[in-house]
């Protein structure tokens, strides 16, 4: 088959590098260098490095317009691949491979249809997640699913831990998919069940809530770590909340703090969450328990789940 692949993160590579063994790419369709680090440096995706190593030609582009439209469909490709492109394919590009496009979805759809499956499945609480291959059409994520697996997750993994996972076991399922498609057995069906909606998380999303349970508190910390970040405040700062989890010790006031040697305790509705490492504002990265000693407070201290900490 001759394929276009549509990637950006990392978690799109390996499904590109297992196309790549068994058929052709005739092009990498990819987010154009951004910049990273304090320095912001303009950095190429890591789709564009994996591509480029692998000697495939890369279209650098944040739009999917007329221009890239043309020179894709000038290629004759067979089938599209997209893996978290973070662009829309919309007609006549949809329509250029002659099977049209497949996408490989980090959920068991039709939950969590969106830009972010993974951490609303797991703040969500769900038990079971997975991957989906289906066909690309207009409407978000609705087209007929080709394959879904359940794919086991452990029970501390934060959202980059299952992203990681999914990215390996999604590039196999992938890999399936086209093979079927090109040897004419795959077969894809309507999406069955009620639809949820899994939107791009932001900023205050990622703030904690101490007086819910301890259950619900550490679900939003693995499903908001590492992005957007989990965080508190404590007297009106922004304090990252790094690493995190759940504790046997003996419940404390919802925000209340007390140090044992290993970890911070934050109380919550129930048990307490151990914190080991935060990032103050303004400041690197730090075992929670040197924060505590360097802020000199006490256990009357509290943090807060709004815009103002005590």
């Amino acid at each position: 088959m001759r394929l276009v692949f549509a990637g950006t993160p990392a978690v799109a590579v390996p499904a590109l590098r297992e196309l790549a063994t068994e058929h052709e790419i005739v092009a990498v369709v990819t987010r154009p260098d951004a910049p990273l680090g304090r320095k912001r440096v303009l950095t190429p995706s890591p789709v564009a490095v994996a591509a480029e190593e692998l000697g495939m030609p890369v279209i650098k582009t944040a739009r999917l317009d007329g221009d890239v439209t043309a020179r894709i469909t000038a290629l004759h490709a067979d089938l599209g691949v997209i893996v978290a492109y973070g662009g829309l394919v919309r007609e006549p590009l949809l329509s250029a491979p002659s099977h049209g496009w497949i996408n490989l979805h980090f959920s068991l759809l039709p939950r969590w249809r969106g830009a972010a499956p993974v951490q609303h499945a797991l703040i969500a609480g769900d038990t079971e997640m997975g991957v989906s291959v289906f066909q690309l059409v207009p409407a978000l994520d609705a087209g007929d699913l080709f394959a879904s697996t359940p794919v086991s997750v452990p029970s501390a993994a934060t959202a980059d831990d299952v992203l990681g996972i999914f990215a390996e076991e999604g590039a196999s399922l992938t890999r399936d998919v086209v093979s079927g498609i090109a040897d004419g057995s795959a077969v894809a069906v309507p999406q069955h069940g009620v639809p949820t909606l899994a939107p791009k998380l932001t900023l205050q999303d990622g703030l904690l809530d101490w007086t819910a349970p301890l259950a619900e508190v550490f679900a939003r910390f693995r499903g908001v770590t590492p992005e957007p970040g989990a965080h508190t405040t404590i007297a009106g700062d922004r304090l990252k909340v790094l690493a995190a989890a759940p504790s046997n010790d003996a419940p404390l006031e919802p925000g209340h703090l007390r140090a044992t040697k290993t970890a911070l305790l934050v109380g919550t509705a129930t048990a307490p969450l151990a914190v080991t490492r935060v990032q103050p504002a303004g400041k690197g990265a730090m075992a929670a328990t040197d924060w505590w000693r360097g802020l000199r407070a006490d256990e009357t201290t509290v943090l807060g789940s709004g815009g103002s900490g005590a």
